[in-house]
């Protein structure tokens, strides 16, 4: 994906080094209240499964009150994440006044450890998540460390896709959809409300690819990214047995096909996955 690496968007708000260094994987069990993320618990799987990952391991989060020091690496994310919030918010403005709406911003908090926001207390072990109390999108840019070293989901594109997963919350979020994700299960709301957001990153990716934006292997980078968090490859990973009935965001080929659904289309209507009998 072609982007300039020192962008900075005003609508992202930099809380790194003020949570107080990483806090534990195991905490996300209980403190997801009403966030929607990539992933749910895909850290918390992670280490219940053995991986042992710890929130911001190898990008100079402090462990406690000593100073944060981000990497070029790190910084060259926040020129990523800037750009792909800046350019899905103005796909989205478009989209809505197309059907006569007006559309409200989010802001994106980078943090990193821990941050508060209006739906709790999260840790960089939640993943990025966003919380419709405050109609905010939160990241601990560490995550893509994950993504990548564990997940088997590198890229840029796959980077950019966990963003505009998360604006496709906002976009449901001043819809009136989150609200129809109160219930787990294979075919529940929680996985529809996930699906959707989904859909929602493929209509960005369709704008995106109607531009000179995209580089070769990027689509091909967020289909792994979708592949990668399905709740099914993520319990199996996790050394445990695959349980529908618990499922929250979608197998890994519902979240590919929903996402492409969104590429192809380019539609809000052909993302209607509240009223799909086949998911």
């Amino acid at each position: 994906m072609k982007y300039d690496e020192d962008y900075r968007s005003s609508n992202v708000q930099d809380l790194r080094g003020r949570g107080g260094g990483a806090a534990g994987g195991l905490g996300l069990l209980f403190m997801l209240g009403r966030r929607f993320g990539i992933g749910g618990v895909v850290v918390g799987l992670l280490v219940l499964g053995g991986l042992q990952f710890c929130g911001g391991g190898g990008l100079g989060l402090s462990s406690g009150g000593g100073s944060y020091e981000p990497s070029a690496r790190e910084e060259a994310l926040v020129g990523l994440v800037s750009t792909v919030l800046d350019d899905a918010q103005r796909v989205w403005t478009q989209q809505f006044a197309d059907r006569g709406m007006r559309y409200e911003e989010a802001t994106l908090k980078l943090f990193s450890g821990t941050v508060p926001s209006a739906c709790g207390r999260a840790t960089s072990a939640t993943g990025p998540f966003y919380c419709p109390a405050d109609q905010d999108v939160y990241i601990d840019l560490s995550f893509y460390e994950l993504l990548r070293d564990k997940l088997g989901a590198p890229g840029d594109f796959a980077q950019a896709y966990v963003i505009a997963h998360e604006v496709g919350h906002h976009v449901q979020n001043l819809q009136g959809n989150l609200n129809k994700g109160r219930d787990e299960g294979a075919a529940g709301g929680s996985v529809r409300v996930e699906l959707q957001a989904d859909c929602y990153a493929g209509i960005w990716a369709h704008d995106t690819r109607k531009r000179d934006v995209l580089e070769a292997g990027d689509i091909e980078e967020a289909l792994r990214a979708a592949q990668a968090i399905g709740d099914d490859a993520l319990q199996a990973g996790a050394g445990g047995s695959v349980r529908p009935e618990t499922f929250t965001h979608g197998t890994s080929a519902q979240r590919k096909k929903w996402f492409e659904i969104g590429l192809r289309t380019g539609s809000m209507d052909a993302c209607d996955t509240f009223s799909a009998r086949d998911l």
